[in-house]
């Protein structure tokens, strides 16, 4: 979902009991997908009290007043998704049965978002670090305004996703047995859960910068955008054999590729 909607997203499992209420009425600060995966589930959904809040904007019923009546009455079976978009007040209960879901947070970068990094890539210019005078700031509001350009916003907003995501590493011990054996014809694939950017010789995913030989630019920039499987026979550019087995086997151990041999095989013993 990361990939598709290029916001962060975080995922919950959520166990209740028969007859039973988790939380009381509240809203959430980021979009919700509700994912039923057994059992049932009532949703009653209320009128926002705010619009589209922000993290520390809460419902408080005691100072805000009770929510009304619900404009949505809807009860999850299994297969069934709801989804609520942030603000919107809501509270769930399960019937005669017990109940098991999934919820799936959406973090959507917003235009408050996009302010404070501009504002904080405008501390390099020695205007915003004086005293505020009593004059109005044209000149600074002329700089801020600049770094506000949608390409600019645009490349904050992907590198702030690219760099929070916390790496998925699932059999990452039997990738790095199954390296003994790798060679040229060794079947490789880009690990499906990772996030990236790409620049030249250097790749940016899960926090990190790996920055490579240039040698190995034409190469990494190949293995980036490939989206099917490959071999190290496969690398367009100028590396001897051992220079394409050596750049591979790093990327193995770095968490962006994956020997494809190995992952289906740690596929198969983890639903054994």
């Amino acid at each position: 979902m990361e990939a598709e909607l290029t916001h962060p997203a975080q995922a919950n499992a959520y166990f209740t009991p028969r007859a039973a209420q988790g939380l009381p009425v509240h809203h959430d600060t980021h979009d919700v997908f509700s994912l039923q995966v057994a059992g049932e589930k009532r949703w009653l959904v209320y009128e926002p009290a705010w619009e589209l809040p922000l993290k520390h904007q809460r419902y408080k019923a005691e100072t805000m007043g009770e929510p009304g009546e619900p404009v949505l009455d809807v009860t999850l079976q299994a297969g069934d998704t709801l989804y609520l978009p942030r603000g919107w007040l809501h509270e769930a209960k399960t019937s005669e049965t017990d109940s098991l879901h999934l919820t799936v947070g959406v973090n959507v970068y917003t235009w408050m978002d996009a302010f404070r990094a501009a504002l904080d890539s405008c501390a390099r210019e020695v205007g915003f670090r004086r005293s505020p005078d009593g004059e109005t700031p044209g000149e600074l509001i002329e700089l801020l305004a600049d770094q506000l350009s949608p390409e600019r916003v645009e490349r904050r907003r992907r590198r702030k996703l690219v760099r929070t995501r916390r790496p998925v590493l699932g059999g990452q011990l039997s990738q790095l047995r199954a390296l003994e054996s790798l060679d040229a014809d060794t079947v490789l694939e880009r690990r499906p859960t990772v996030l990236f950017d790409s620049e030249g010789a250097t790749l940016s995913f899960e926090g990190k910068d790996l920055t490579l030989p240039d040698a190995a630019a034409e190469d990494l920039a190949f293995i980036a955008q490939s989206d099917e499987p490959f071999t190290p026979a496969d690398l367009p550019g100028d590396l001897d054999d051992e220079g394409r087995l050596v750049l591979v086997r790093t990327l193995v151990r770095e968490g962006f590729l994956v020997i494809s041999a190995a992952a289906r095989e740690n596929g198969a013993d983890a639903e054994a």
